[in-house]
């Protein structure tokens, strides 16, 4: 699949944010003037695009610092917009990029129930392993034999060594034995997938402890990533579960899902502006081509509902 057609995919997916921001930038500027009600609409009408009550009066003032009290058309507050909101984005539209170094690079992939973490790991194996590495995959959500099944097929396809035990057994112990036979089989990368679960869960939370604590065991240097996995769809609520998994696990960078489902794609910004972690990919589908790295400036301009800049 091109990146052209990814792209063409994420403006739809955006559609639901991009017509209510839009429409509301319209409404705001009706007099075609930048005066203190039009800038008041347009915050709320970022607030309701989820990007959050601090990045929306960010973006306000930074837009009334340029133009206030002056004569606009809504189509140049979206290419302010989309200025402002790249400029916020190019600094954690970071790929993950595996030290040369580590063998193997261990990536933790953590999130809430049905956030997309399996199939998180299957892309990431299939890109990884089409670049030559030696991927290793542990089957490490033991409580859902589907996550199981799920990952031996991504291992089939991509060619990569899937460790796994019994439905249930304790998932830091195979965090441990995969590590273990990823130093054996020379691997480059190491992916282990965790069960879900809800961040106010203290429970399931110290399980997530207990795996970083047991690689450490055998490298102390492990993980070297711990990716947590948002569902765009929960909104502000991603921001709450980069904090709480914050204080279990040493989160070193996102990944968005369902962009495709959501009307709430301006949480990535708000993702951005509160923790500066890198946003390695962002999910628009659920096939192996619709999880891509994003260029800042394409996903800004999508958002406010501009066209791809020639």
């Amino acid at each position: 699949m091109s990146t052209k057609s990814w792209l063409g995919r994420l403006r739809d997916g955006l559609t639901q944010s991009t017509t209510q921001l839009t429409g509301s930038i319209t409404s705001a500027l009706s007099r075609r003037r930048l005066d203190s009600e039009a800038l008041e609409q347009l915050e709320e009408a970022l607030i309701m695009s989820d990007l959050g009550p601090a990045t929306a009066a960010k973006l306000t003032a930074e837009l009334a610092q340029q133009r206030f009290e002056k004569d606009i058309a809504p189509g140049e507050v979206q290419e302010a917009l989309a200025d402002i909101i790249a400029d916020i984005l190019k600094p954690v539209a970071i790929p993950l990029k595996p030290a040369d170094g580590n063998k193997p690079h261990v990536v933790l992939i953590a999130g809430v129930n049905g956030s997309g973490k399996t199939t998180t790991i299957g892309k990431f194996s299939k890109h990884f392993s089409e670049a030559g590495k030696n991927v290793v995959l542990a089957a490490g959500d033991t409580f859902r034999a589907a996550a199981i099944e799920q990952l031996q097929i991504w291992g089939e396809r991509t060619n990569s060594l899937v460790i796994t035990r019994e439905a249930g057994a304790d998932s830091a112990g195979l965090a441990f034995d995969a590590l273990e036979k990823a130093q054996a089989n020379s691997a480059d990368l190491l992916l282990i997938d965790t069960a879900g679960r809800l961040q106010n869960k203290a429970n399931l939370m110290a399980e997530l402890e207990k795996i970083v604590r047991v690689l450490k065991k055998r490298d102390e240097s492990a993980p070297h990533d711990c990716v947590l996995v948002l569902d765009a769809t929960t909104g502000q609520n991603a921001i709450s579960q980069v904090e709480s998994f914050g204080k279990v696990a040493p989160v070193t960078g996102l990944v968005v899902t369902k962009l495709d489902g959501s009307a709430k794609g301006g949480v990535l910004v708000a993702l951005a502006e509160k923790f500066r972690l890198p946003v390695h990919a962002i999910g628009v589908g659920e096939g192996a081509e619709d999880l891509q790295p994003f260029a800042a400036k394409d996903f800004a301009r999508s958002l406010v509902g501009l066209p791809e800049e020639a």
